[in-house]
């Protein structure tokens, strides 16, 4: 495996810092507003600012010709199911449980890069993989009671982790020729009105305008976890190896826990702290190449 670029190594840490601090102000606005129309509010936001972006660097919202059926599957995949399947998994069990299962993630890649693709895993990816599991594992041990006692959330928080990780593949193995911020645009602009049914259907029309405190925690969240992160991520994916991207996600998780303690006073227990340095050890192994012999 060669050597991860400079560039690439600060666009991941800038994507960790992003995702894994927002994780909190969820928990903000997320106390005043139901969750679809919470959703509904960051896809907004998230639009308008990548409508913005594009027209001031006037880039081009064309896409490609014979591209849009990939591009809806990967909408539907990344976005869509993602942000409906959270939703889902948050009613039946707490959000930062959900979030533990979306990010099992990288181990579908694994699994469907070696069934589907045939891809090969090499010893440092395996152990890192391995190791990112057990981090997982370490994660989830506590909540086990509570997903017994709550099946459905169990299911929608993996269910958004495996579409996570198809969507993965539909954006690295598809060739985006000329479509730069734009992808990122026109996936949560499909994403969007789906969304905002959703919101209607089973949140109805707001009755209460929200604090500024969780009003802001939703904007921020849809300006730049959601527009710039995910924009972020969908560089990453070309830029690296599907099994390596998707790998290096597992860290998000670990910063929304350090977030948590930070932010909101949480408390860190000893599997949490086994947790953090197991996921060191995955992403040295998956990012750092091994001695040339």
């Amino acid at each position: 495996m060669s050597r991860v670029s400079p560039k690439v190594l600060a666009l991941l840490g800038a994507l960790t810092l992003v995702w894994g601090t927002n994780w909190p102000l969820f928990r903000i606005a997320l106390d005043e507003l139901p969750v679809f129309t919470f959703r509904t509010l960051v896809l907004s936001s998230a639009v308008i600012m990548l409508t913005t972006i594009l027209l001031v660097r006037r880039e081009s919202f064309a896409v490609p010709k014979g591209k849009w059926p990939a591009l809806i599957l990967a909408s539907a995949m990344n976005i869509g199911i993602w942000n409906i399947a959270t939703s889902l998994a948050v009613l039946y069990i707490p959000s930062g449980h959900a979030s533990v299962l979306a990010y099992t993630m990288p181990l579908w890649v694994a699994v469907l890069g070696f069934v589907v693709f045939g891809q090969k895993l090499t010893g440092r990816l395996l152990a890192a993989i391995a190791i990112g599991a057990g981090a997982v594992a370490a994660l989830m041990i506590p909540n086990f009671q509570s997903y017994a006692s709550a099946p459905l959330g169990l299911f929608w928080g993996l269910l958004a982790g495996f579409c996570w990780a198809v969507g993965t593949f539909v954006v690295k193995r598809t060739n985006w020729s000329g479509m730069g911020l734009s992808l990122t645009f026109w996936q949560v602009l499909i994403t969007l009105p789906p969304i905002a049914l959703g919101a209607l259907v089973f949140d109805g029309l707001p009755t209460h305008w929200p604090s500024a405190q969780a009003l802001a925690a939703t904007i921020y969240t849809g300006a730049i976890p959601m527009a710039l992160g995910t924009a972020t991520w969908f560089t990453l994916v070309k830029l690296l190896p599907a099994q390596v991207a998707a790998l290096s996600s597992i860290a998000i998780p670990i910063v929304a826990i350090v977030s948590g303690i930070l932010m909101l006073n949480e408390p860190l227990s000893t599997l949490q702290a086994v947790a953090i340095g197991s996921t060191v050890i995955a992403l040295w192994l998956a990012l750092v190449p091994g001695r040339q012999r």
